[in-house]
């Protein structure tokens, strides 16, 4: 009985104290921010996040956009100014390389698949699978399918 008496006590008192060290961790946390938020003046998270990385935002991005000065900008804003610069003109050389497909082309390999579907569906649909060509039978599936390869071939030449 005595040690009932113990545990049920210990067991309040440390719900209590959990309780009470909660409290004052969320109370030190709010105080915390309220003297962070008075010293930098700012309420606007990204001008706090400004702050943090010490590089503002409008200079990165004029950095990006390549219109910034470079004469005012760090060594390492120079760098990466110097490197966006090298990949817009390798991308723009790759895509000059590149040689596309004929104006033709994406409506032959679109018409080659439609022509061999339909070339199926109409043997399926015949009486007697005498369409498209009598007499050969399953052969005009071995067609429509045939068809229908080669429009798939030619979409991976596809530029």
């Amino acid at each position: 009985m005595a040690d009932e008496e113990l545990h049920e006590t210990d067991s309040n008192d440390q719900k209590d104290w959990q309780n009470e060290v909660k409290a004052e961790e969320t109370a030190a946390e709010d105080a915390k921010d309220v003297a962070e938020s008075a010293e930098s003046g700012k309420s606007d998270a990204s001008e706090d996040e400004d702050e943090t990385y010490g590089v503002d935002m409008e200079q990165v991005q004029a950095v990006l956009n390549a219109t910034a000065d470079k004469a005012t900008l760090t060594p390492q804003m120079q760098r990466m100014m110097n490197r966006q610069a090298e990949n817009t003109k390798r991308v723009e050389e790759t895509i000059k390389g590149t040689k596309s497909n004929p104006r033709w082309f994406v409506p032959v390999f679109c018409a080659f698949m439609i022509v061999g579907l339909i070339w199926c569906v109409v043997y399926y649909l015949s009486p007697t699978g005498s369409w498209p060509i009598p007499n050969i039978g399953a052969w005009n599936l071995a067609i429509g399918f045939a068809l229908i390869m080669v429009g798939f071939l030619m979409t991976m030449g596809w530029r």
